[in-house]
């Protein structure tokens, strides 16, 4: 979803000080937080419905987003024009990917989720080109390639684990792959020159507001009336979801991409799964086997190499 920029500003190198502040610590912040969500969504999965739980976030985290957007001195008003762009970002990037993201979820690992949602550079990529003119190079599209080898490896592991439940593992990542084609659509959509002129912040925060308005109707006409979950580890972990996944992290993000370029920062992506195996492995006794090993290198490294040329211009922050 961040914004290709001008050559000139990337060409700025900032002092080793001035980079460790502006680009190092915020890089390790938002990866490492990216990283643990996956597994902090796993715990909103209970008594509410996951539809419930996204309109929640993202209800808290429209709030606070205008309130950053604000504090950088951008206004709220978005025109008869910015409107329209903002509901339509809020319906792919906070509806159908995030309540994917839940769902799926229910049927497979947190750690599974996160690694084949590593793939949402290839789509994002695909229709950069196809709608930004933004030809990917031939060594992505073969790297592109190991790394759905890899996500294959790790589906026929997810088979062999829990052969009575085959048909639980294919809706799960099917739902994945849904909800990545929709954060893709919306990343391509924000590279768009025509979204590009709106200010950042305070599109993010009626994005997040549209897409928190557009959760709940869909979530009382499939789930019915809000259901409250009173532990105190919920709402903390609403709050974590909306304040530091959704709101800091994006904050961070952004002026990161403007410094670095969209490319090297997508390096997250890689590291994002990683960081959510670890928990999976931790907290979900997700198990490892020569298989998952191989799977997990070959869709990480494949990743890792196609960024490493890529010049799509379309960049895919993770998901959670």
């Amino acid at each position: 979803m961040p914004r290709d920029l001008a050559q000139g500003e990337l060409s700025k190198q900032p002092a080793p000080a001035e980079r460790l502040r502006s680009v190092t610590i915020p890089f390790i912040i938002f990866t490492a937080i990216w990283g643990s969500t996956w597994i902090v969504i796993r715990s909103q999965l209970g008594a509410v419905p996951p539809q419930w739980s996204v309109t929640y976030r993202f209800t808290v985290a429209a709030i606070a987003m205008a309130t950053v957007a604000l504090w950088k001195g951008e206004s709220l008003k978005l025109g008869r024009r910015g409107l329209p762009a903002a509901i339509f970002l809020g319906f792919t990037q906070f509806c159908i990917n995030f309540n994917a993201v839940y769902l799926a979820e229910r049927h497979i690992t947190s750690g599974v989720v996160a690694t084949v949602f590593a793939l949402l550079l290839i789509p994002a990529s695909l229709m950069g080109w196809a709608f930004l003119g933004h030809r990917p190079s031939k060594r992505f599209a073969w790297s592109s390639l190991v790394a759905v080898s890899g996500v294959a490896l790790l589906f026929v592991h997810e088979i062999r684990e829990h052969r009575t439940d085959v048909n639980e593992i294919a809706v799960g990542i099917g739902i994945t792959l849904v909800g990545m084609l929709g954060a893709a659509i919306a990343n391509v959509a924000q590279a768009r020159p025509e979204i590009r002129r709106f200010p950042l912040f305070a599109m993010l925060a009626w994005s997040m507001a549209a897409g928190a308005v557009i959760d709940a109707l869909i979530a009382f006409a499939m789930t019915g009336p809000p259901v409250i979950d009173a532990r105190p580890a919920y709402w903390l972990g609403v709050l974590y979801l909306a304040l530091f996944a959704s709101v800091l992290t994006f904050s961070l993000y952004y002026p990161v991409i403007r410094r670095i370029g969209p490319a090297k920062a997508a390096y997250s992506s890689v590291l994002v799964p990683i960081i959510a195996m670890g928990f999976s492995t931790w907290l979900e006794d997700y198990r490892w086997t020569w298989l998952t090993i191989a799977g997990a290198v070959l869709a990480l490294g494949g990743m890792a190499v196609a960024l490493r040329r890529d010049r799509s211009g379309v960049p895919a922050p993770d998901a959670a």
